[in-house]
């Protein structure tokens, strides 16, 4: 079993690591899950060199983030496919095709970009709202599925080919890119997508709300005992 949690910074990864081996639970099982902003992929990227620490880089909604989460040797991504396509579908008042999904072309981008340049971080596409979705990214080193979909597929006859093929992505021309070392371009180029900028607040926000449930529920718990 691997133990996921939620952190934002170096010193809670470290911390929280401590308290696992307390238990008997090495670090090899533990995954830390931190938010893409440029802070979290720079603890991440500590967490990774510094501690061998692996790290799901999460609210992934932009190759930028992508990128960025690849340079800093993070072991997991997980892009939100679904809710890239929920933004532009209130944006746009437009449906979308699964081909032409904005959600799926975002994962297929961060993925031939990975398999051209040679990085081996996962990408892990998430939060899925039809069976489509899926079946577009058919190949995607992980996939994260909810049960009805599962069954969906499970009950399914049609056939799945395989879309995301790592070798093909090899002879595709795309340009690598650096934000590593380069906070001011980071965070000018993702700016400049104001769906990522959006759903990147919206997810911390309710990340924060989730915590707050969570220390009340405890709270009340402690009391009680």
């Amino acid at each position: 079993m691997t133990y996921v949690y939620n952190m934002n910074s170096e010193r809670s990864g470290t911390d929280c690591l401590q308290l696992y081996k307390e238990q008997g639970i090495e670090k090899d099982r533990v995954l830390i899950k931190i938010a893409a902003t440029w802070e979290g992929i720079k603890a991440a990227e500590i967490l990774q060199s510094k501690h061998g620490i692996n790290c799901n880089l999460t609210l992934m909604f932009s190759l930028v983030q992508a990128t960025a989460a690849a340079e800093a040797g993070a072991f997991l991504i997980s892009p939100f496919v679904g809710r890239i396509l929920d933004w532009y579908k209130a944006a746009t008042k437009k449906e979308y095709s699964a081909q032409d999904d904005p959600g799926v072309k975002s994962v297929q981008a961060i993925f031939n970009y990975y398999k051209k340049h040679g990085y081996n971080t996962i990408v892990m596409g998430a939060s899925f709202r039809n069976v489509g979705e899926i079946t577009e990214l058919a190949g995607c080193d992980y996939l994260t599925i909810s049960p009805n979909l599962l069954e969906d597929l499970f009950n399914s006859k049609d056939e799945v080919p395989q879309k995301l093929i790592a070798e093909d992505a090899g002879k595709l021309d795309i340009p690598k890119k650096n934000y590593i070392n380069d906070e001011a371009t980071f965070r000018f180029d993702f700016n400049e997508d104001q769906m990522a900028v959006e759903k990147l607040r919206e997810g911390i926000s309710k990340f924060a709300a989730d915590a707050v449930t969570l220390k009340g529920i405890l709270r009340e718990k402690i009391e009680k005992a």
